[in-house]
């Protein structure tokens, strides 16, 4: 069908009749673009009529690409009308009309008073949740736990094992290079400092204070909770999203009891062991720098060392461990039992699990420390 079918025009000094013919449909789009822009382009104009009478048939794109004309004409100051439209259809224009003039009202900017509260108020609720949350799991773990107790056949001890292997096994030769060179970089920086005093001696009580009490324990669970604990949330999390966790309730199967109590009891075993190890790794370190950049000899260092430390401060720093542990534990099954059906929320969780762990593993260790202080050890 030709463009002149579709629409035709006739000028009357200032005004425009056009007659409009055929099917205004979306299937025939590309000519009747080019009419409408021709005829809103006509300039010297001041009346527009559309006679529609002839129309067979029209869709939401014809309503919308007669709608759009009488827009245009309107902004160049021209008074249009449409006439002849059966009255099948002039319902399906006047919907489309009425949705071209709805404008969404500009809404107002908020204070930024009001947004910093706004966010205040969200934060402090989240943590809320999780606090709640994560006693909830922690709940759930002790009911499972007494469950394994009264029934001891039930606790999944191969995975605990193969736990057991992937946190604390294959975690040493990282954690020991670590604390080793922590050690190293402690020692070399106290040197440096107490050298202008000419204490080089007392940089031994300091690393053998600071590693057993605080620095051994604190980086040990920092490093699980970025690798074990990550890892922990990343698995939860893709069970949750593949429904194995509600594949399990069906079943009749607990998921805190077969998922989340053998990977805790495995961290709670497994972050003492490399503390141990951390600490032990952070004072050969400390030593070895002593020695090679202080001129402290090992005999001296070792003799300095069991002198200025006690069991005591071995111990603060093993008390610590499986409590940071089960921290961390829980903090990461509980964001993987959160996680959703996508990438997106699997990847946020397991930020979140490492960032929560963290930050929780520093208050612990803060707590512990007013503790301690306060019975003298």
């Amino acid at each position: 069908m030709t463009g002149r079918k579709f629409l035709t025009g006739r000028l009357r000094g200032d005004g425009l009749a056009l007659a409009a013919a055929g099917a205004w449909t979306a299937e025939h789009a590309r000519v009747l673009e080019p009419l409408i822009d021709a005829a809103t382009r006509r300039g010297s104009v001041r009346h527009v009529a559309i006679d529609m009478a002839r129309v067979e048939r029209i869709d939401t794109y014809g309503a919308w690409l007669l709608e759009r004309a009488l827009r245009v004409w309107s902004e160049q100051g021209c008074e249009a009308r449409v006439t002849g439209l059966s009255a099948g259809y002039r319902g399906l224009f006047e919907k489309v009309h009425a949705a071209a003039h709805e404008l969404t009202p500009e809404s107002s900017r908020p204070h930024s008073v009001t947004v910093t509260l706004e966010s205040v108020g969200r934060t402090m609720s989240s943590v809320g949740d999780d606090m709640f949350l994560l006693f909830q799991v922690a709940g759930s773990m002790i009911m499972a736990f007494l469950r394994v107790l009264m029934r001891p056949v039930t606790f999944r001890f191969t995975p605990t094992v193969r736990h057991l292997e992937r946190v604390a096994w294959n975690a040493v030769p990282i954690i020991v290079l670590i604390t080793l060179l922590i050690g190293a970089i402690l020692a070399q920086q106290g040197i440096f400092h107490f050298r202008q005093f000419g204490a080089d001696i007392y940089v031994v009580d300091m690393i053998g204070v600071l590693v057993l009490r605080e620095v051994g324990v604190l980086i040990v669970c920092i490093m699980v909770a970025g690798r074990s604990g990550s890892a922990y949330t990343a698995e939860l999390g893709s069970m949750k999203m593949r429904e194995e966790i509600d594949a399990l309730r069906i079943m009749g199967f607990d998921p805190v009891e077969v998922l989340v109590l053998p990977r805790i009891v495995a961290l709670m075993i497994a972050v003492p062991i490399l503390t141990f190890l951390g600490s032990m790794a952070a004072l050969y370190g400390g030593g070895l720098v002593a020695w090679l950049y202080g001129g402290i000899e090992p005999e001296i260092f070792l003799a300095r060392l069991h002198e200025s430390i006690s069991v005591k401060s071995f111990a603060v720093g093993m008390i610590k461990a499986p409590f940071m542990a089960l921290v961390i534990g829980l903090v990461a099954c509980m964001e993987g039992l959160k996680v959703e059906g996508s990438a997106e929320s699997l990847g946020a969780k397991t930020t979140d699990s490492v960032v929560k762990s963290i930050f929780l593993v520093i208050v612990l260790d803060g707590a512990f420390a007013i503790f301690f202080a306060s019975i003298g050890i």
